[in-house]
């Protein structure tokens, strides 16, 4: 911070600068919020992705159990 000191015989003028260290240290926190939020949206879509993923692998092999238990009951009727 810089001050200019006026001086006349009967009145002194100070002038204080800042060096503008407030604003820079808004924008970089500003830029920290922003790169912290972009991370934790993709985050939360990448564990949905594996949700969805997980459920219809879930769903495929319970109708391949079901396909299976329906041709074993049919094979054993047929006799």
């Amino acid at each position: 911070m810089s001050d200019k000191i006026t001086e006349t015989p009967h009145t002194t003028v100070i002038e204080r600068r800042g060096s503008g260290g407030g604003i820079l240290i808004g924008i970089v926190l500003l830029i920290a919020v922003v790169v912290g939020a972009f991370y934790l949206f993709n985050r939360s879509q990448n564990d949905n992705i594996r949700t969805d993923a997980i459920s219809g692998a879930a769903k495929d092999a319970g109708d391949s159990a079901k396909k299976i238990g329906d041709s074993a009951e049919k094979a054993t009727d047929g006799k």
